[in-house]
């Protein structure tokens, strides 16, 4: 996992991974969420990794858009 640079300092992400068709992240309660094309979309997964990459607006693009449309819960 790749730690989170959270550059607002209100995120509740802490790390994220990519592959080339999804996104895991992992909150600060340690949950751990797979987002993958299917789940969310390819436009929602590209605009995630984007984020995830700037370290700025990945939890507020989760809740706002992508809401509950994983693909798992990991933990």
């Amino acid at each position: 996992m790749i730690p989170y640079k959270n550059l607002g300092g209100q995120s509740n992400v802490i790390a994220y991974s990519t592959t080339s068709d999804s996104i895991t992240v992992e909150f600060r309660d340690h949950s751990l969420y797979l987002y993958n094309y299917g789940s969310a979309g390819i436009d929602n997964i590209t605009q995630m990794k984007a984020l995830a990459a700037n370290g700025s607006g990945l939890n507020s693009f989760i809740n706002k858009i992508v809401k509950k449309n994983y693909a798992k819960k990991i933990r």
